[in-house]
């Protein structure tokens, strides 16, 4: 990269900022945050911060739970899109990728750019950038070449995509990055569809090992596509929602989910539709395996007699 272009590019988001755009624009926003706020210079040349090997170790930990989550839909997203000259991060809320995939023949220049495990992309490092300015906005987006705050990083195009636990907080962000010139807004379009895609599976195989005693119900968006997952106990207690879930429900998407009756939250008739059959031929099961005893079917299923008994009166089950 020349002189010319570090200046030009440096004079054209100062100009950008001086304009008052930052209030019409999210991407001067940003570019204002970099600046202003994070006291960057969008012509500095300096590479990427990045973490020790014993850091990066003790970033991983932290967040296991969600890097294990996320291996298969990695796997999957990179089998898309790695033919095309991208790797696929996974960063976590402090905006360090503490995983990835890429091409071996590709490793040399990612790497080079930062675009690699350990490095720091948060917006106070790295300006406005594809995980960093995701993590700030919590949204899905894209940072195209010159749409990156530092002139070192414009040919660099970012998808980047926020991740949410199972408590509906912020996790971390997958991320699909190009360095080629050539690519085009239609296959842009489809990289930020896979990505957003392999969000979603990511946050529900997550929820589901969370989750893993108790029942998992698809709730519907307004729209009719699915609006996420909820997780009900065996006393029909709601005990867990994903954030879509929480959304679409009209639940608080921060922290612990107060339990609250499964009946309550999805509708009486919803409730039913959604829980009866399921329960039913659980609890029939529970029996069988017993031999119809009551004590031990509460037992393996977890719930007290007591419980089990006034399903079985509910489903009108004879034991």
């Amino acid at each position: 990269m020349n002189g010319t272009m570090p200046r030009h590019h440096a004079a054209r988001v100062e100009a950008a900022i001086a304009s008052g755009q930052a209030a019409r624009s999210a991407l001067v926003a940003s570019w204002r945050r970099s600046s202003r706020l994070h006291h960057l210079d969008p012509s500095g040349r300096a590479a990427p911060m990045r973490l020790t090997e014993a850091e990066l170790q003790q970033a991983q930990e932290r967040i296991a739970p969600l890097l294990a989550a996320a291996q298969g839909a990695m796997d999957r997203l990179y089998q898309a899109v790695g033919a095309a000259a991208c790797c696929v991060l996974l960063a976590d809320r402090e905006g360090v990728p503490v995983d990835r995939r890429g091409t071996a023949a590709d490793d040399a220049t990612f790497q080079s750019w930062g675009l690699w495990t350990g490095a720091l992309w948060s917006e106070e490092h790295e300006g406005t950038n594809g995980i960093g300015t995701c993590l700030v906005e919590q949204r899905p987006l894209t940072i195209d070449r010159d749409q990156h705050f530092f002139a070192r990083n414009t040919l660099l195009s970012c998808t980047a995509v926020p991740i949410y636990d199972h408590e509906a907080a912020l996790a971390g962000v997958l991320d699909v990055s190009s360095c080629r010139a050539d690519r085009t807004d239609a296959f842009a379009s489809l990289i930020a569809l896979a990505a957003g895609e392999a969000a979603k599976r990511i946050e529900a195989d997550l929820f589901r090992k969370v989750f893993a005693h108790a029942r998992i119900v698809l709730t519907q968006a307004a729209d009719g596509s699915c609006g996420g997952l909820v997780a009900v106990d065996a006393d029909d207690l709601v005990i867990g929602a994903t954030r879509s879930a929480r959304l679409a429900l009209g639940i608080a998407t921060g922290g612990a989910l107060r339990p609250m009756p499964a009946a309550d939250l999805l509708g009486g008739d919803a409730a039913h539709d959604h829980l009866a059959g399921g329960q039913r031929a659980v609890l029939q099961r529970a029996l069988l395996r017993a031999g119809g005893n009551v004590s031990a079917a509460a037992k393996a299923l977890g719930v007290s007699r007591a419980t089990l008994h006034r399903k079985l009166k509910r489903f009108e089950l004879n034991h």
